[in-house]
């Protein structure tokens, strides 16, 4: 004979035990003749017989304390791929009196059958095959064609109308047991051979069964063994638990200590920077107050300038207009000499700022210098603290990888665990108490990691704030070598106050030169007007015609007078024009001495 694969035979049972209550549901209903409620007994076997079709192949899910099967997660499912179950899912949650899943899983049941649309929910529900994979095995009846079929035969229930009462039922503690006797014919209807058959079915069904007890107890047997290793394979963990706890306390002490030295090194850069810091403000308050200083002698040195340089075109205006005021042009010798004095002071007092400048900036280059050494020092120190970081790094690295030994561990542990548990739970309920012993372990020993974790992550946050001083002290440098660069700004910026003051310098020089060479012609004025004393200007009564022309004079022809020789011309006769430096417009100059002629007026002064 050949051998029957056990799950198609149980896929063939359930799918003719669907057929037989489906069919005695809807001739029951018929003969019947009204609407049906929840004590009628072949509706109750027919939620059964359901019952036990849709849990055929369901796969074993783990739960908070032992494993289950329950048919709610994909009933569950329905709603997001036919949206008109929402309503009966929503319902669903809402009973007060349903606590498991199973009773969730019986109420739905229940209220499809009243909106008489089961048919189309599990249609919806076995086209998605992908999706059913995750609540079922490969083998199961929703997976393979018996499922569509009874979701074809579940059509004809459309002709029924129930009215069940959901709310008051305790659907959760009912015990599901299908009654065969329901299904069972006369012996005056079946014949010798078809209760031959049935008994060689039964008889086929019993030696499954024993064979299944066999298989069971030796799978009993091999988890027995396998429990022993896996409590061989705890311990071990346990002793290298302890031995990672003592390592991190070691490590503990170290970082304790590295702590402690780290912070007196932060004390010691702390004073060191504060001691530069408040050199270089008192440096620089005193280069500002210097430079206020420079700023107002240019002011009063340009000042000074622009007022020499109006009272020297008041002067050459006054030689122009007025070259024989003598008492004026003394007067304003005077107070040229006094203008040279004052501006030789300005220039004593300007040499000697520059030499306090020079000073300071020679003051300033030295503090530069011992900033540099503390620079140094303390560049050695942040590398001693780098090395430092280092070393814990590497520590930190090794008790990762222990770490992850241990968890790789656990992880295989927990594989086996799950496969364990699965196999028990299916198989024998005598094995879970034995199971959550183990569970309880497993927990300890997450609970122990987890500690380890916490441990490690606070030496990862001493380590960060380690870094972040670092940083900090990384940053103070970068703020000393700005105020380096901010001082060498400084530097060029008096270097551009000393080439500004020496242009100055030159100005005043040649501001000198010039002022001697008027000094120098106005002597000349004076020995001019010197020799002109002994000579007797000509009365205007006398002085009535031209020496060269020998016409009379008029407003047309005005009188100009030579002060080198005495002699009167006409404008007409003194042609002669000579350009002066000094003066705006050329001057007339006498045809016989080249002297310069001076318009006469009316009175006797020139």
């Amino acid at each position: 004979l050949a051998v029957k694969d056990p799950t198609a035979v149980e896929r063939a049972n359930l799918l003719n035990m669907a057929k037989l209550s489906i069919k005695g549901l809807i001739e029951s209903a018929l003969s019947f003749g009204r609407t049906l409620d929840s004590d009628y007994p072949p509706l109750q076997q027919f939620f059964v017989v359901m019952e036990h079709c849709l849990k055929h192949g369901l796969k074993v899910r783990k739960s908070f304390l032992s494993y289950n099967k329950t048919i709610w997660g994909p009933l569950e499912l329905v709603e997001k791929l036919y949206p008109e179950a929402e309503e009966i899912a929503a319902s669903v949650r809402d009973l007060p009196g349903l606590k498991t899943p199973l009773g969730r899983a019986r109420a739905w049941l229940r209220l499809a059958l009243m909106q008489k649309k089961m048919a189309d929910y599990l249609r919806c529900l076995i086209i998605q095959r992908d999706l059913l994979s995750e609540f079922y095995e490969y083998h199961a009846l929703m997976m393979e064609e018996e499922g569509a079929v009874i979701v074809g035969l579940l059509v004809g229930l459309n002709v029924i109308d129930a009215n069940l009462c959901v709310k008051g039922e305790d659907l959760d503690s009912q015990v599901g047991v299908i009654d065969f006797s329901v299904y069972l014919k006369s012996d005056d209807d079946i014949g010798g051979k078809e209760r031959n058959v049935q008994i060689a079915a039964i008889l086929d069904q019993k030696n499954y069964v024993e064979e299944l007890n066999r298989q069971l107890n030796s799978t009993v047997s091999s988890l027995h063994a396998r429990v022993d290793s896996l409590e061989k394979s705890n311990t071990k963990l346990i002793e290298e638990l302890a031995i990672a706890k003592n390592n991190i306390i070691k490590l503990q002490e170290e970082n304790h200590q590295l702590r402690s030295e780290n912070t007196l090194i932060l004390m010691k850069t702390q004073h060191h920077l504060e001691a530069t810091k408040v050199d270089v403000e008192a440096e620089l308050q005193t280069y500002k107050h210097s430079r206020q200083g420079l700023d107002e002698m240019y002011n009063e040195a340009r000042r000074q300038l622009r007022e020499e340089a109006q009272l020297r075109q008041d002067m050459e205006n006054e030689l122009v207009v007025q070259v024989s005021m003598k008492h004026e042009i003394e007067l304003a010798m005077k107070l040229l000499e006094k203008d040279i004095h004052e501006k030789q002071d300005t220039l004593i007092g300007l040499r000697q700022q520059l030499d306090e400048v020079k000073a300071i900036n020679m003051e300033m280059y030295q503090k530069l210098q011992v900033s540099e050494d503390a620079m140094k020092e303390k560049n050695e120190i942040i590398s001693r603290l780098e090395d430092k970081t280092n070393q814990i790094n590497a520590a930190m690295k090794q008790l990762e990888q222990r770490l992850q030994q241990a968890e790789k561990a656990q992880m295989e542990a927990e594989a086996e665990d799950e496969k364990l548990k699965q196999e028990y739970v299916n198989k024998s309920e005598s094995l879970q108490n034995e199971f959550s012993q183990k569970e309880k372990q497993l927990l300890q020993l997450e609970t122990d990691l987890k500690i380890e974790k916490e441990w490690r992550q606070t030496l990862e946050d001493d380590l960060q704030k380690e870094k972040e001083t670092v940083s900090h002290l990384r940053t103070e440098t970068q703020e000393i070598v700005n105020l380096k660069k901010e001082f060498l700004k400084l530097q060029e910026k008096n270097k551009q106050l000393k080439s500004i003051c020496e242009d100055q310098e030159a100005a005043l020089q040649e501001l000198a030169s010039k002022l001697s060479e008027s000094k120098l012609k106005i002597e000349d004025i004076k020995e001019a007007n010197k020799a002109l004393q002994g000579q007797v200007w000509l009365k205007d009564k006398e002085a009535t015609h031209c020496k060269l022309c020998e016409k009379e004079f008029s407003l047309s022809k005005r009188k100009h007078h030579c002060r080198n020789c005495g002699e009167i011309f006409c404008n007409a006769c003194s042609d002669n024009e000579l350009p002066l430096p000094s003066s705006p417009k050329p001057v007339r100059v006498c045809d016989s001495c080249h002297a310069i002629l001076i318009q006469r007026c009316s009175s006797n002064v020139p």
